[in-house]
């Protein structure tokens, strides 16, 4: 009797930040703001890394992958929600919603490898530095970022395919993009299949490459530790530390949104904190990467000379 009251909905309404007006245009300009540095950050990092034949390295090789998924990222979730933020409908198309659910997933799971073979990376480069250039030659770096972009789309098909096939009760997603755990919460009843699928994948994703980075760092700071020269240290730490400051700025948003009781925090709060995770990091990652790394500002004085 109750799978009667199942609609299968052309369209969702999307609540975003509607019950505040007037922040609506303020939150507009901050995110076409951060929308705008990232696509020009990211894709400035990717050119030069092109260009330069000193950032044909393996660190670059897996830094211009996760440039170029944060721009898919934030491009899969911003632009509606710059059109939702001066619109009086906030609608957005079921086949647009499995779109964004299904790119959101798949960029942000791919990051969570990406970022755990970079850890690897700089691992092999300080504790193994004669062995580097064998260990991660072309065809490894190659392989493995074709594993962490395999791994992170077959998840996210899994995850977007199921939970668009959940019954929903509603069409009004209380959030300003079509983020999986916003729309799960429309189900009519709770799926035991669902549950565990989402426990796995989250399991898989965000603990277990947090726990290969910390290992990886574990190992990296006892060599440098041992490093006798000031100078020396002051390089292995120069080349580790832009990695570290973008894994504790996305593991620490990630973490707080999807390893938590649904009590913990109010809807509003996993708003603010989707934002700040969808637009703040990305942002911030060119910049960490840019401001700490000589190599990258000299071969960006380069470019901007040739200019």
């Amino acid at each position: 009797m109750q799978q009667e009251n199942f609609t299968i909905w052309s369209f969702f309404f999307l609540e975003g930040f509607s019950r505040y007006p007037r922040l609506e245009i303020v939150l507009f300009i901050f995110s076409l703001i951060m929308y705008l540095i990232t696509l020009l950050g990211n894709s400035t990092l990717i050119l030069i890394i092109i260009l330069d034949s000193r950032l044909q390295t393996p660190m670059y090789f897996f830094l211009g992958n996760l440039s170029f998924m944060d721009i898919c990222y934030t491009s899969a979730s911003i632009p509606t929600l710059l059109v939702n933020l001066l619109s009086s409908q906030k609608t957005i198309f079921f086949s647009g919603c499995a779109i964004q659910m299904y790119l959101s997933l798949a960029m942000g799971s791919t990051e969570c490898v990406l970022l755990a073979v970079m850890a690897y990376d700089r691992y092999v480069a300080i504790c193994n530095p004669l062995r580097y250039p064998i260990i991660m030659n072309r065809q490894v770096c190659v392989q493995t970022a074709s594993i962490s972009w395999t791994m992170g789309c077959l998840t996210a098909l899994l995850e977007s395919t199921f939970a668009l096939k959940t019954p929903l009760c509603g069409n009004l997603i209380d959030h300003f993009t079509c983020e999986i755990l916003a729309v799960l919460k429309l189900a009519c009843m709770s799926s035991l299949l669902m549950d565990t699928i989402m426990l796995v994948v989250s399991i898989l994703l965000l603990p277990i490459p947090m726990l290969l980075i910390c290992i990886s760092y574990v190992f990296i700071l006892s060599t440098i530790l041992r490093i006798s020269s000031a100078e020396g240290r002051s390089k292995a730490f120069s080349t580790c530390g832009a990695h570290l400051t973008v894994v504790i700025l996305y593991y620490g948003a990630a973490l707080s949104m999807y390893l938590k009781p649904s009590s913990s925090n109010s809807q509003e709060i996993d708003k603010i904190i989707s934002l700040l995770y969808g637009v703040l990091t990305p942002m911030l990652n060119p910049i960490i990467y840019s401001l700490r790394n000589k190599e990258v500002k000299e071969a960006m004085k380069k470019l901007l000379g040739k200019i």
